[in-house]
């Protein structure tokens, strides 16, 4: 059976008057040539195009046979198919092709470059690398030492610590331990892992007391939350003055109960309802709106009650710096739009008030505690109270606060009150920042919350005997300060040594009695009389001048 072979072949140049120097030419008889094509992308396309292009087949549209001998030559040289099929697209590849540069562009564009293999080695390993290495470096001069390196023991394992390195051997080209070092050493580890025993102990039996002393505070609390609620707040007309109900008030509310109590403390004497309250925020987001078109609230409205509401503004700023370090009350926080409406809608509401700094942190602690409209109520009445208008409104009553503080702090702290005295240091400095955010920003938020409950049940007496508690806790450091570290102090106590039960000790160890135990009702109302017999004094017509 005749077999008949038949081939492609190309007569002319791949570019028309000019010859690619990567191909090479292979002529046979009858004047006919293969072309041998330079692997590159280029070229290879290019042959393989024109080779199977019809354009260049022989006239009839039919391949000449070709001699067998002429085949012999052929398979001498290898064609393109066969480049291809060896090198390119080879699935077993030995190990100098895989051997890919990867600093080559190509690679770098193709594919990211994939990192080196190393192979790991533990940590005898690198001991006996990193000895063989030192001995080649120190060796040829040094063979005493080279000699103490081969006489000591490899090291089994490295060192996972600093402090377990002096019970090891030192390194072969240092001079080796004596006995009597090696005996210290042994002794000072022993030492030292006596002493970390010893301090986690410590640490064990503190964290041990924590948490019996937690779990004593829980059991206490949620004892406590079952009498709140099935006994005092169910009758609290009749209840709230108990012996029974003020012992519970003093340990501490139960935090599930703590904002009802508050407000049922607090009372509402303005009548406010939760109606009231979207009437006073609609208000104020109208104010807002138009402050954010116009720039000012003053253009179309005059009088004092415009300048209070200007405040607006304002409480953005002061919304920020509220309780930072809980990042609820900030910009994208949950409760940031919460406190926003609440101070909006009282600046609307008490237009003769404002806002005024401090508000925040009085409105964020009731907003902890109790709903939107419910906190409002609360804030609002609160506010209302003689004590905490007198401070934010800047009245001249302010003055006979300060005054009959002063009288019990003498009585209670003469040491301290000398040392104030002959330091300039009057009670403003430090009281109005006490008085304006009811301790909640001077003192930590639970310890804050404790001096809440007792202030509901006692009044303004209890805002300034916790003041003398304070004093009373740190008097000995407060005797070795000056007036400004005295001022930065009291600014803002020390949180880790600031206890609700250390404070309430010195709260409790200081009674409002003063000269003839008088109690602070007495001396600030007789301030109050003595005052207005002076104006009344002052102003008699025989006093008058022209």
């Amino acid at each position: 059976m005749a077999t008949s072979t038949t081939v492609s072949y190309d007569s002319t140049p791949l570019s028309p008057g000019r010859a690619d120097p990567c191909d090479d030419e292979a002529f046979l008889e009858d004047g006919q040539r293969f072309t041998e094509v330079c692997l590159s992308s280029r070229n290879t396309y290019e042959a393989s195009r024109r080779l199977s292009a019809p354009g260049h087949l022989p006239p009839g549209g039919e391949l000449n046979a070709v001699d067998p001998s002429d085949l012999d030559l052929q398979s001498k040289r290898p064609g393109i198919a066969e480049y291809l099929g060896r090198s390119l697209f080879s699935k077993k590849q030995g190990k100098e092709q895989r051997a890919v540069n990867h600093s080559t562009p190509g690679w770098k564009l193709f594919g990211k470059v994939p990192p080196r293999e190393s192979p790991t080695k533990d940590s005898k390993t690198i001991q006996q690398e990193y000895v063989a290495k030192l001995g080649r470096t120190t060796g040829e001069n040094s063979p005493t030492q080279n000699a103490q390196g081969r006489s000591r023991k490899n090291l089994e394992f490295e060192p996972l610590s600093t402090t377990a390195l002096i019970l090891e051997d030192r390194p072969a080209n240092l001079p080796a331990k004596s006995v009597e070092e090696a005996q210290r050493h042994r002794q000072e580890y022993q030492e030292m892992v006596a002493e970390a025993r010893k301090r986690e102990l410590k640490e064990a039996q503190r964290r041990q007391k924590q948490m019996k002393e937690r779990f004593k505070q829980e059991e206490s609390i949620a004892n406590a939350m079952v009498i709140w609620n099935n006994d005092i707040l169910p009758h609290w007309d009749t209840m709230k003055s108990s012996r029974r109900a003020r012992e519970l008030w003093w340990q501490g509310l139960p935090p599930n109960v703590r904002g009802k109590v508050w407000s049922l403390a607090i009372g509402n004497e303005l009548n406010i309802t939760p109606g009231l309250y979207g009437i006073f925020l609609s208000r104020a987001k109208e104010k807002w709106r138009l402050f954010s078109e116009t720039g000012s609230e003053n253009e179309a409205e005059d009088g004092a009650s415009v300048d209070r509401e200007s405040s607006l503004e304002l409480i953005k700023l002061d919304i920020s710096r509220t309780f930072p370090s809980l990042f609820i009350f900030q910009k994208g926080g949950p409760y940031h739009d919460v406190l926003h409406s609440v101070l909006g809608a009282y600046t609307c509401y008490r237009p003769d008030v404002g806002y005024v700094q401090g508000m925040s942190f009085i409105a964020a602690v009731l907003i902890l505690n109790l709903e939107e409209a419910d906190a409002f109520i609360a804030f609002a009445n609160l506010l209302n109270k003689p004590c905490q208008l007198a401070f934010f409104r800047v009245d001249h009553e302010l003055i006979k606060y300060f005054a009959a503080f002063e009288v019990f702090f003498e009585e209670n702290l003469p040491r301290l009150f000398v040392h104030f005295q002959s330091s300039s240091l009057s009670p403003d400095l430090y009281l109005i920042d006490w008085i304006f955010t009811l301790y909640s920003k001077s003192l930590p938020l639970d310890v804050a919350c404790r001096v809440w409950d007792v202030f509901c049940r006692d009044g303004e007496e209890f805002l300034f005997r916790t003041g003398l508690g304070i004093l009373r806790l740190y008097e000995e450091v407060l005797l070795q300060m000056d007036f400004i570290h005295v001022c930065q102090f009291l600014t803002r106590p020390p949180d880790e040594e600031l206890l609700s039960d250390r404070l309430f000790a010195c709260i409790a160890a200081t009674p409002m009695l003063g000269a003839g135990n008088r109690k602070w009702s007495q001396v600030f109302n007789s301030l109050i009389k003595d005052n207005k017999e002076m104006e009344k004094s002052s102003s008699s017509p025989g006093l008058k001048t022209a």
